[in-house]
């Protein structure tokens, strides 16, 4: 979308309308450079989430609890890929919005209930979590596949009707800025004491919920680790129950950095867009956010051998061959 003038030659988001705003001039070079990446870094997310998706759909073995909660997250982190990204990616770059009011509502929502999303999704983890390795025997009970999707979809559907509130409805909650100061602009005003209550409700409220169970949880693995420690250095027998301890304990603090790196993604992001006046600071903040959706498959690349075996049966094809679904993908010396 960028145009060869002059340098002193004025640039405007559409050339037709004498309202226009005023496209950021850029060299064709710097365009290339930060059109190529934000492709990239687009691509990236797309492709890393989409393995993560089919892994879980498609492995029988997988569909777990907890790997429904990830399979929601990775869902989340797929859109902020193909859609947020690229249409920020342009607005970014051209400093122009080409895609009329009502995408510039609608793009507002998506972007708040997929952010929204992947932090409810964090919270069902710890919650998750937390009774896994607090309340072993309640496990069964309570943390069926059943109740995890009724969660998710639930917590998906609520935070759609919220931001759709939020953006949507006149004079309380906030209101689309429809007295533009120039034609190709996507503002979004909010009164700074809603801004606060949302801030609070939607983040600050859910951190301390999660690392509220995580402490917990940390607490309670430090314990049993111990345990097994001591029964293991004087030669007694570990019981399975020890060693699904342990294998409980490790998922808990797998899934704790993917909420630790997300949460030191985000709280700068927050903080700032309530006490920061700079738009420069606030657009890279935004980006390292957007950038987060393409780290958690990282960290299950790491950390989860299963996320292993399944990309390579998925990159290799193998996953086409007659009930692949059914193969074990845990490895397991490695529990």
């Amino acid at each position: 979308m960028a145009y060869e003038t002059e340098d002193q030659e004025t640039q405007y988001c559409f050339p037709n309308n004498n309202s226009s705003c005023i496209k950021e001039q850029r060299s064709t070079h710097e365009y290339n450079i930060m059109y190529v990446f934000f492709l990239l870094l687009s691509a990236w997310t797309v492709f890393l989430n989409l393995l993560v998706i089919i892994s879980i759909s498609h492995f029988k073995k997988l569909h777990t609890p907890t790997n429904m909660i990830i399979l929601s997250l990775a869902v989340a982190d797929l859109f902020v890929g193909l859609i947020v990204i690229p249409i920020e990616a342009i607005k970014q770059i051209e400093k122009c919005w080409y895609f009329g009011d009502t995408f510039c509502g609608l793009n507002v929502i998506l972007t708040a209930v997929l952010l929204s999303a992947s932090l409810s999704n964090l919270v069902l983890i710890a919650v998750e979590r937390y009774v896994a390795v607090c309340h072993p025997l309640l496990y069964p009970q309570k943390i069926t596949i059943t109740n995890i999707l009724l969660s998710i979809c639930l917590s998906w559907v609520y935070y759609s009707a919220y931001n759709t509130v939020l953006v949507v409805n006149n004079g309380y909650f906030g209101t689309l800025h429809r007295n533009k100061v120039c034609y190709g602009e996507c503002l979004v005003i909010i009164s700074f004491s809603w801004m606060l209550t949302d801030l609070f409700m939607s983040f600050i409220f859910t951190c301390i919920i999660m690392i509220t169970l995580y402490l917990r949880i940390f607490y309670v693995v430090h314990q049993q680790v111990k345990v097994i420690n001591s029964l293991m250095k004087g030669g007694k027998c570990v019981t399975e129950g020890s060693v699904k301890r342990k294998s409980e304990s490790k998922a808990a603090l797998t899934l704790g950095i993917i909420v630790l790196v997300y949460l030191l993604c985000y709280i700068p992001y927050c903080i700032c867009s309530v006490t920061v006046n700079s738009s420069t600071t606030i657009n890279v903040l935004m980006w390292i956010l957007y950038a987060n959706s393409g780290l958690n498959p990282l960290v299950y690349a790491i950390f989860y051998p299963w996320f292993k075996k399944t990309v390579k049966h998925i990159l290799t094809l193998k996953i086409f061959e007659p009930a692949s679904s059914l193969i074990n993908v845990f490895i397991e010396d490695e529990l």
